[in-house]
Formats: C-alpha cells, structure tokens, sequence
C-alpha cells in the first residue's frame, strides 16, 4: 500500500525547555501527522550522545537520551515543581539546540526528581529492570564512573577499570552506588515516556520508523563490556576505525573512527549480539532504518591513528548471513537498507536478497551530465520497492539545495519538472510532489522541505563538529493550514486510506510488503 510519512527528530520539537521531547508538544505534533494523512513519522537515532552531539555516536545502542525526558511528565508525577524546572526555559533560543547548556543544567533538575522518586518500588520498574537486565546495569556502571572521571573516554580511566575487570567493577559498583540508580532511574523515565507516546501515535494510525546507526561509538558501554566483538589490539586499543574513501566531494576521505565488529566472532555467537540489538529496536519501532547499510556487505576499513581515511581498504561483510540469523530468530523484520553512497552491484544484490526495500533521494537524482534520464536516482527509474526522500538529514535543505546547485544542474531540475518558476517555496513543493507522485510504495519529506526552510535549518554537514543537530521547529509552525496542504497532496496521489480500510485484513507494514 501507498503511504508517507515525516522526517522530524525527537530533538527538534517546539519545546519550552531547551530541546524536544516527550512532552505535550509530541503528542500534538502526532495529532498533526494524522490530521495530514501520514502514516510514519520517522525519527533519528534517540541514544545519548556525548561530544559532537550527534545522534549517531552514542554511549549506548540500547540506552534513551535522558534529554528527552519530559519535564512536564514529571511535574505531573510530582517529582518536580514548574519553579525547578524554571532555569532550564531561561534564555531558550527557540529555534536552537544549546547542549552546553544542557549539559550544564538539566541534569540538575532531573537529580532532584530522582531524589523525589521511589521508583524502585513500582511493579512497572521492576519489570522494566528484568527486561533490560542484559544491558540497563553495565551501562548505569558505564555512566557512573565517567561522570566521576568528569566525562572522560573510558579508554583514559585506570586499566582494571578500562579493561573491565570484575574486582575492579564490584568496587567501584559499591561506591557509586547511587550514581547507578540515577541512571537506572533515567532510562526507566526515557523508556516510558516514549512508550506512552508511541502507543498514543499509534491509535492514530501513526507509525514509527527509528533509525539506528550501523557502528557504535568508540566511548561507548557497548565496547567497554564487549570489547571481544570488535577488532582490537591485544592491549583492547583500537585497530582499525570507519570511514569512507576519498571521492569528488572530499579528498582526504572521511573518518568517522567507529571501532569496526569482528564478524568471525560475532558469526561464531550466531549474532546474538546484532539479534538482541534488532529485537530492541523492533520493540521501540514499528520499522527500523538501519544507516550505512553496505557496511553489512563490506566495510572500509582505516588504520587505527591514521589522520584520513586514504590509507583505508575494504573488507568484507557479514553479508546475508546476519539477516538469515535474525529472521530465524525474529520473524520477519520491516527494516529499510540505507543503501546510499559508494554502491557496487554485490551490494545491491545484498539488499535484493533481503528483500528490504531502499532509499532514493531526489537531491542526487539530477546530475547535469547525464544527458539521457541513467540517473537511479530519478523518479521513473524506481520500483515500487523503495523509499524516496527529498532528502536527507545529511543534505541540504530543498529550499537550500536549490539555491545551492550549479546552474546546470537546475536547468535539469527544470527541465524534468517542466517548471521555470523561480519561486522558492513552488520548486520546494514542485519536488515534494515529484516524490508523493512516484511509484515508491514510500514517501518520507523532512519537516524542513514542507516548511521551504533554507540551510539554515540544516540538520547535519557530515565531515564537521559543531553547528549540527541544533534544529527546532518553531511553536506554531505546523498547524491545521499546513496539514490540510499535506492532507491534499497525499490523497491526491493515493498515499492514504481510510482507518477501517487499513486496517482491514492487514498484517504487514506497508515498508517491508512483498
């Protein structure tokens, strides 16, 4: 079935106290998606991040971002009072992300409705605590002993601590005793809030696509408590880092310096650690974008110290392998492959084989040389098993893009939309309609691109620290004007039914329907 959805992160929702989050806002902004006839509101990743602030280096692949916790919920739940969480709305760029000051200042307040709480003690805890037994306490010990080391990477604490031995970790269990029950108290607050609000998005006919990060971060608990299933030196420093190859848009390449898998291993445990990762995310989400999707069939790998990514080579993947272990284990799994960038055919053959469908993006489809419509980016090259996005939460805004490009390259633009307006919000829309109109069976545009905001609402410029991931969506800017514009394009090119008829003998999601 037809559908489409809204790229919005969870951090850049209107919200009085500095970021967004579970808050009355989300549960509107759900309203707002069904009253536009959506069917997903797509997310980014939802981890905690650390420096950078980007949502795909995280401390945790399992753990919630304490930042999204809503303050109101716990004013509700009188754990807190308005005046407490008074200083975290003070001074508040509505239109930006400070997370200095965030840092700074929010865990303050949630201490304080820790202390309030006797969370320990509600049966919801409890339950929630067993359920997560596999990750909640190394990664509360994790968070524990870098906050006493103010914040350093654990690959600067003291070795019995560094390398995770067990005498070292009971001791320093007892002493930070307290410290590991705010974190315990921290998921348990991030894991409700989103679960009361994806259950509310879901009576709305709303489903949610989560987006997780292929790589985990080289500070993380996840290569702290498992270092054996990644490709360290005896000393458990790292031997190689990702990355991508030098190409036309950087020279030196890019290096992320993600700590890459050791696949043998993790083949040898039958992925049980790729299983309880995909199990969790199934829970949290209704279908699950996995970035960097060709790293499953070959990765790049780079020397460890290296300053860029030339010295790298490729090596190869778990390939179908993996998701042969997970549908034995899990079912059949709605998942999209994030097939962008540097693609070989036996990639393209990885994401036939899994059945997954991929993504196209409207913002690479027009290239200036190509004289005769080869571009795979293209709308009337597409199978209906696909995504198409406008673009990216790496891309430009359209309204930025369009400005952006050579003059060439909007020749072609024009050219393929028979349209010559120069009229910003008209092209914006023009190519809005372009991907609702396509054969993909989904349609995702950035909240960015319906709002014809320029660069300046730019979520991300890959390659760069700083400025990135500080996006908010400004109080009022979606309302009943814009979901009746949407409403009427989505009917219009058949991208919604009727809740009776969706519902009607239906299985499967709509992303994944063979």
């Amino acid at each position: 079935m037809r559908a489409a959805g809204i790229l919005l992160p969870i951090f850049s929702l209107p919200d009085p106290y500095g970021i967004g989050g579970f808050s009355k806002t989300a549960y509107r902004f759900a309203d707002f998606l069904a009253s536009a006839h959506q069917t997903y509101w797509q997310l980014l990743p939802m981890g905690a991040t650390g420096y950078g602030d980007s949502p795909y280096q995280t401390f945790s692949t399992f753990a919630g971002n304490p930042y999204f916790i809503s303050l109101e919920t716990l004013v509700d739940k009188g754990l807190l009072t308005k005046r407490e969480c008074a200083p975290s709305a003070r001074r508040t760029d509505k239109d930006s992300i400070d997370y200095g000051r965030l840092y700074r200042e929010r865990f303050k307040v949630l201490r304080k409705a820790f202390l309030k709480s006797g969370f320990e003690e509600e049966e919801e805890y409890r339950v929630f605590e067993e359920k997560n037994a596999d990750w909640l306490g190394e990664y509360a010990l994790f968070m524990a002993l870098k906050n006493a080391r103010g914040g350093v990477s654990f690959t600067r604490w003291e070795e019995p601590l560094r390398l995770h031995k067990k005498a070292a970790l009971e001791k320093a269990g007892k002493e930070l005793s307290q410290e590991i029950r705010f974190q315990k108290f921290l998921q348990y607050e991030f894991y409700s809030g989103y679960m009361a609000l994806k259950k509310y998005a879901n009576s709305k006919g709303i489903k949610i696509i989560g987006d997780i990060p292929i790589y985990v971060s080289p500070d993380s608990s996840d290569l702290w408590a498992s270092p054996e299933l990644f490709q360290l030196s005896a000393d458990k420093t790292l031997k190689a880092v990702a990355g991508c190859p030098p190409d036309a848009f950087s020279a030196d390449g890019q290096l992320w310096g993600n700590p890459l898998y050791d696949w043998k291993k993790h083949e040898e445990t039958g992925f049980d650690w790729w299983i309880r990762r995909m199990r969790k995310c199934l829970e949290l989400f209704d279908v699950v974008r996995i970035d960097h999707f060709r790293g499953f069939d070959s990765y790049y790998s780079i020397p460890f110290g290296d300053k860029t990514a030339k010295g790298g080579h490729w090596e190869k993947g778990p390939g179908i392998a993996l998701f042969k272990a997970m549908k034995e284990s899990l079912g059949e799994m709605n998942v999209i492959a994030e097939d962008l960038g540097m693609i070989t055919d036996s990639v393209r053959a990885l994401v036939k084989r899994t059945g997954f469908p991929n993504m196209k993006v409207l913002e690479f489809a027009f290239d200036a040389s190509d004289r005769y419509g080869t571009n795979e980016y293209l709308p009337h090259r597409y199978s209906s098993n696909c995504v198409v996005y406008t673009g990216t939460h790496d891309n430009e805004t359209l309204s930025g893009w369009i400005k952006s490009i050579s003059p060439k390259e909007r020749k072609a633009v024009f050219e393929y939309l028979d349209l010559h307006s120069r009229n910003p919000e008209k092209l914006c829309y023009a190519l809005i309609r372009l991907a609702l109109s396509s054969v993909a069976d989904t349609a995702v545009i950035p909240m960015q691109d319906y709002l014809c905001l320029d660069n300046s609402a730019r979520m991300n410029l890959p390659s760069t620290l700083g400025g990135n991931w500080v996006w908010r969506m400004s109080e009022g800017a979606f309302g009943d004007e814009l979901a009746a514009k949407i409403r009427s394009l989505t009917d219009m090119y058949g991208r919604f039914k009727p809740e009776k008829k969706r519902r009607s003998g239906r299985k499967k999601n709509t992303v994944n329907e063979k």
